[in-house]
C-alpha cells in the first residue's frame, strides 16, 4: 500500500509533515505539483487539466495499490484524476470537493489572480519580499513559522506564474463543466475533508451536495480552517485512518 499526499497553492510539500509525522507510516509519497516547490517544465501551461495530467503520470509510475490525499489545488486535481482514470488508486481524500459543484463562486483573492494586472500585483506584493516577509505571510495564516519559512523559501516567480495560470484556466464556469462527471468519481471510495471554518471551498452546503454526487463520505473537521494539516493533524490523521481501515 502506498499513500501518495499531494498539496496545493501556494504551498510546498513541507505542508504535510505534522500530518506526515502522526501517521506514522513508511509508505508515504508527496508530490509537488510543478511550479510548487517543483521547477515549472518549459512548455507546461499549468492549467488545470495540465496538472491532472502531471498526476496521472506520477501515479502511472508509483508501486500501488494507492490511497490517494489531496489538499487545496492538490485536492482538485485528485478529483479531476478519479474522474478521469480512477483505476490509479485503490481510493481516494480531498477536502475541495465542493469546488466542483455548479454554485461553487471563487473566493475573493482567486477571482484578483483570475484578473489580468491585478492578479499580476496582487502576487508581486504577496511573494515580491524576502524570506522573512513571506515566511511572515504565511504564519498569519496559522502555518508554524517552520513550516512557514519551508513553504516560503520556494515561492519564486515559477509558483508566480503558476497560480496565475492555474487560476485562470479555472475561471467559472469551467470548474462547474468539470465537475459535471462528478459521479465518475465515485468507481473509487472518496472521502470528503470538510473542514467547517474553511472559507475559500464554498457553503458547507455545496460540499455535501458535491460529496453526495462523487460518492465520497464526509468526514467533518469541526472548527478547523483550510490548514486543518497542521492546525490539528492528530484529527486529520485519524479522519483518514479510520476511512483507509474501513476499506478492508
Amino acid at each position: 500500500m502506498t499513500v501518495v499526499f499531494v498539496h496545493g497553492n501556494p504551498e510546498t510539500a513541507a505542508i504535510w509533515g505534522p500530518l506526515v509525522a502522526v501517521l506514522g507510516r513508511d509508505d508515504v509519497v508527496l508530490l509537488s505539483p510543478p511550479g510548487f516547490g517543483a521547477p515549472l517544465p518549459d512548455g507546461f501551461g499549468a492549467t488545470y487539466l495540465e496538472y491532472r495530467d502531471w498526476l496521472e503520470g506520477e501515479l502511472e509510475s508509483i508501486d500501488g495499490p494507492i490511497d490517494l490525499v489531496g489538499h487545496d489545488w492538490g485536492g482538485g486535481h485528485v478529483v479531476n484524476v478519479v474522474m478521469h482514470r480512477p483505476e490509479l488508486v485503490r481510493s481516494w481524500a480531498s477536502d475541495v470537493v465542493g469546488l466542483f459543484d455548479p454554485g461553487y463562486v471563487w473566493h475573493d483573492m482567486a477571482q484578483v489572480w483570475q484578473t489580468p494586472g491585478a492578479g499580476e500585483e496582487l502576487l508581486d506584493n504577496m511573494m515580491g519580499g524576502g524570506l522573512p516577509a513571506r515566511t511572515e505571510l504565511m504564519t498569519s495564516f496559522g502555518i508554524p513559522a517552520d513550516i512557514a519559512a519551508a513553504i516560503a523559501e520556494h515561492q519564486n516567480d515559477d509558483m508566480k506564474n503558476a497560480i496565475l495560470a492555474l487560476y485562470r484556466s479555472a475561471i467559472q464556469p469551467a470548474m462547474a463543466e468539470a465537475g459535471r462527471d462528478l459521479e465518475s468519481a465515485a468507481a473509487r471510495p472518496g472521502l470528503s475533508l470538510l473542514a467547517t471554518e474553511d472559507p475559500y471551498i464554498g457553503a458547507n452546503d455545496t460540499r455535501r451536495r458535491a460529496s453526495d454526487r462523487a460518492g465520497a463520505r464526509t468526514a467533518l473537521l469541526e472548527g478547523l480552517g483550510h490548514w486543518w494539516m497542521v492546525e490539528s493533524p492528530e484529527r486529520g490523521a485519524a479522519a483518514l485512518t479510520v476511512f483507509w481501515e474501513s476499506l478492508g
